[in-house]
Order: structure tokens, then sequence, then C-alpha cells
């Protein structure tokens, strides 16, 4: 499994993780099966957060998933807007470590940006850094807006990534955000690459270049998206696959190597579309 340095942490990190979002509404075991089927194959990076069935996925599904294997685990969390006072980041991520049966997560995110000042949370962080509860920490959703406000309170390279939304069909990252975050180097994770349930259409203009360019490398379509979603050094991606199936085929894309000539088509197939100060998020 291919990895890259993940921000300013100097931490090699595989460019594929493991999205856990929606994960409790799955079969558990098979979401727990598929998750260590991902770290047997080098998807070590696994995002979760304590929003993700109100704690359950942390306490029931992560949890179970890595236990015994922690020391492989690139391990993420986040903490809700609405407990991100100071006190409340720092009483989050204790919750957040005793559902994940560990004594440190190797980054910690805002999971949004919200009402309470973010000078409180960037202040929890660092505590939390200090007292060695997290390795690291980021942000998530965050438009440029946002970010100039962060860096005004911490350098960048205190800022771990910003993980945003981003699949073939909303790339609005691209116009403002994904520059921004490169040019300081801040890492820049995809969530719902696939668009949580807008992946293009075989039968639609984009589908069929996807189509062509799967057949060409006897792959699918799934994997060339990722690809092209992780095409830059800044980029990395944490598709949810709760089958082992899917997680097998998600990690097959690691391997695929795109031409220059079909990244071309795939950005002419999928245009970036309007810039908005607005950013999209799910």
């Amino acid at each position: 499994m291919e990895q890259r340095v993940f921000g300013g942490t100097g931490r090699q990190v595989p460019v594929l993780g493991q999205g856990t979002w929606q994960m409790e509404e799955d079969d558990r075991d098979e979401a727990i099966r598929s998750l260590r089927a991902g770290l047997d194959l080098g998807l070590t990076h696994v995002d979760t957060a304590e929003l993700y069935g109100h704690g359950r996925v942390e306490e029931s599904i992560v949890s179970e998933a890595i236990a015994g294997r922690r020391q492989e685990v690139f391990l993420v969390s986040k903490v809700m807007p609405s407990n991100a006072t100071y006190a409340g980041t720092l009483a989050a991520c204790e919750r957040s470590l005793k559902r994940l049966r560990t004594d440190v997560l190797d980054c910690y995110l805002l999971h949004w940006p919200g009402s309470h000042p973010l000078e409180e949370t960037v202040r929890a962080f660092e505590k939390l850094v200090a007292d060695g509860k997290i390795r690291s920490w980021g942000v998530s959703n965050f438009g440029v807006a946002e970010l100039e406000e962060l860096v005004e309170l911490a350098k960048p390279e205190r800022v771990a990534c910003n993980q945003v939304l981003y699949h073939l069909e909303e790339r609005a990252i691209e116009h403002a955000v994904l520059p921004w975050c490169e040019a300081r180097g801040i890492a820049v994770v995809g969530y719902s690459p696939f668009g949580n349930g807008r992946f293009p259409r075989p039968d639609s203009p984009g589908g069929r270049v996807l189509e062509a360019v799967a057949r060409a490398h006897g792959v699918t379509p799934r994997q060339v998206a990722l690809q092209f979603l992780v095409r830059r050094p800044s980029l990395f991606a944490i598709p949810k696959a709760s089958r082992v199936a899917h997680l097998r085929d998600n990690a097959a894309a690691a391997s695929l190597r795109l031409s220059r000539e079909e990244l071309a088509r795939l950005d002419a197939a999928f245009p970036l579309g309007a810039y908005s100060d607005e950013l999209p998020m799910l």
C-alpha cells in the first residue's frame, strides 16, 4: 500500500484508508471483518467520530476491529462542534478514547466549523497533544475563510489535515481549498469518494469514460475513481467498506497507475463546476 507523509506530522500514512460513517447501520460482524481485512491489506488509516452512531461505531465496531492491532493503526476521530469548547473538547476526547479502548489518538479533528470560539478548540487540541492523548490534530469541512482563521491561531504545520467531501462529481475543493492546503503542507483527506450514492451511472457520459478506462486496465470503475482522487501528493481518501469484497476492491485501487492521457480524459469528463465560497459537505 502506497504511503505518503501526512501533513506536518512526519508520519507515513496509507494513501487509502477506511471510513466508518453510517457503519452502525451495517451488519456489525461483517463490518468488523471488513475493517480487519483492510488492516491486513495495509489500509491502516481508520477514520471515525463521536457523531457516528452516537458513539456506537467507535465503541462496538472500530474498537473491536483494532483490538490487539492498535500499533498498526493510524487512528482518527472527531469532536462535534457542539462539544468544541476548551473543556468540552477535552471531555469528548476522553470519551472517544474510552470507547475505542486506547490511550491515544493519532489525529483528532474538529468535525466542522461551529459556534464556539475556534481558539478554545485549538487550545484544547494543544493541551491534548501535550498530555499525550493525541499525536496530532486537524479539521474537517473547513473552507478557505475558516482555514485562514485557523492559521491565525496556530502555525500551518500544526494543522495535520483538512478532511473534506471529494468525489468525481463534487470537485469544488480543487478551486481554492486544495491549493491553499497544498501551499501550506496540510494533507487533504477526501471523504465519501464514491459520492454517497451518487457514483456515476455506467450509461452517463462520465460513466462511459470511467468504464473505458477501467476496461483498459482490467479493473473496476470504482478503482479508477479512487486512483483519480488521490492523483496529487497531498491527497488521501477514506472510502467506507462494510463488506470484505468491497474492501478488497478498494484496496486494489492502490496499485493502479493512470496515464496522463487517462487523467486528462477523466478531468474533462467530470468538470469542476462553478466556484462557490460555500464548501459542500455531507
